[in-house]
């Protein structure tokens, strides 16, 4: 990572450098890059959202994370609720703070960048513990995410508007901490 920097991200002006990333790391269209411009935009106003980027010594953007603290209105929540709560683990809504999106081009994956984006932005959480979902399927995403203390607590929860069923992941705050080359 000595060539990489993370740090405070202006997401709402680099917006379209994140998608760029997300889509390459997602494997998104440019409809799905579309809406979910306006998406991020939107949670940008939300209260407590915060973001974090890594960028290279010429400035390019290789890596982002975003999140807020939760709100049980919130779409995401809506849909995660029925499945938490039939496991009576719908508490987990409350003083949760939700990793939105966090995501590494392809290129700079493997070298700890996630896992530092992860980390500092929940450093940063007055919240009491971490939630989030990622594709129920195993991935280097969601070893990542149990290393860090992340466990299932909802699984093939389907969005309306994702084909792939997800998993919703919970951890207590702070993260566990080891070492970088632990994926992300």
């Amino acid at each position: 990572m000595d060539d990489v920097a993370v740090g405070p991200l202006d997401l709402a002006a680099r917006v379209d450098d994140a998608l760029a990333v997300q889509a390459l790391a997602f494997g998104l269209s440019d409809d799905e890059i579309a809406v979910r411009r306006h998406i991020v935009l939107r949670h940008l106003g939300c209260r407590g959202a915060r973001a974090l980027g890594a960028t290279t010594p010429a400035g390019r953007l290789i890596g982002f994370v975003y999140g807020m603290p939760n709100d049980r209105a919130h779409w995401w929540s809506t849909v995660v609720e029925p499945y938490l709560r039939s496991a009576r683990l719908d508490h987990w809504l409350d003083d949760s703070f939700v990793i939105t999106e966090l995501h590494v081009h392809p290129a700079y994956q493997g070298r700890g960048i996630g896992r530092t984006l992860i980390t500092r932005i929940t450093d940063e959480a007055q919240e009491p513990r971490s939630i989030l979902s990622a594709l129920d399927v195993e991935s280097p995403a969601r070893g990542l995410y149990r290393s860090l203390g992340y466990q299932d607590i909802a699984r093939r929860v389907l969005f309306p508007s994702a084909p792939t069923p997800y998993a919703v992941m919970g951890a207590p705050l702070p993260l566990i901490r080891r070492c970088a080359g632990a994926g992300g």
